[in-house]
């Protein structure tokens, strides 16, 4: 009796923690957006390089990204449940940079080194 009752709990604890696996697994995005970069070592620019390693993560739901240079993209894995992409593309924008048809605030492109700017 104890050890069926045993058995019952564990199981039902088991599926607890995989649904919310899976839930979790549900709620984060993949996407990949379009930008242009002015120059060719943003990665590695004092100001720009920065924004990229501190504030592309401080955009709300974003959990991590990846930029490739030379295709000129972000690839952005985001928590849908936390942002919409379009709140991800008005970040990026802030931060100085086009995101797909949404493009680079007057005020992002300011904070840029001069080489950097369009």
């Amino acid at each position: 009796m104890k050890n069926s009752i045993l058995k019952s709990l564990v199981l039902a604890v088991s599926l607890f923690f995989f649904s919310n696996f899976v839930s979790a697994q549900k709620t984060t995005q993949k996407v990949a957006i379009k930008t242009f970069l002015h120059c060719d070592h943003c990665k590695e620019c004092e100001t720009c390089g920065l924004k990229f390693k501190t504030e592309m993560l401080k955009i709300k739901g974003v959990k991590m990204y990846e930029l490739d240079d030379k295709a000129m993209t972000f690839t952005i894995y985001y928590n849908s449940k936390k942002t919409t992409l379009q709140e991800i593309k008005e970040g990026i924008s802030k931060l100085g940079y086009d995101a797909d048809e949404v493009k680079a605030t007057v005020e992002g492109i300011a904070s840029l080194d001069g080489c950097c700017k369009a």
